[in-house]
């Protein structure tokens, strides 16, 4: 990241109008998901060196939205990129997650290490994804990439 501690979001927002409101619950880990990846995250968009940034994520015809702005909330640019490649692996990873949950219940700790250790894949595959997808638009490390994953997934919750 060429910029340092401007190469960041500072604030994220979520387009109700197209992403929707949720369950209470949902809604709860909806800002989990901001508050993590704002307190810690490296996001450079390529070619703009005028952060911090803002974000607003929306979600249309299947495609999610980047909309970034400086942080004078002037427009940086937008980025596009179909939700397709994540259909599966969000799937899978919501599947895992309710496993885990059951698990806990009354697994055995060695099987629920075992899922565990399986959402945790899954959701490094989701994090690996969208680094690939972001490649050449949005410079992430793998730890903001892992967040925005969160927040991808928590996008299609609706509780």
């Amino acid at each position: 990241m060429s910029n340092g501690s401007n190469a960041r979001l500072i604030e994220v927002e979520l387009d109700e109008v197209s992403i929707g409101r949720a369950s209470a619950d949902v809604e709860h880990e909806r800002a989990v998901a901001i508050f993590d990846l704002i307190e810690q995250n490296s996001f450079q968009p390529i070619g703009y060196n005028d952060g911090p940034y803002k974000l607003i994520l929306s979600i249309h015809e299947n495609r999610l939205v980047f909309n970034i702005m400086n942080e004078a909330s002037e427009p940086v640019i937008t980025h596009i990129l179909s939700l397709s490649p994540f259909r599966k692996i969000i799937k899978d990873y919501f599947m895992i997650c309710e496993s885990y949950f059951e698990a806990i219940k009354s697994a055995s700790p060695t099987q629920i290490e075992a899922i565990d250790m399986g959402r945790r894949g899954l959701h490094n595959e989701g994090s690996q994804t969208l680094m690939d997808r972001l490649d050449g638009k949005i410079e992430v490390d793998f730890d903001t990439a892992r967040r925005l994953f969160t927040l991808v997934c928590v996008l299609h919750s609706r509780g």
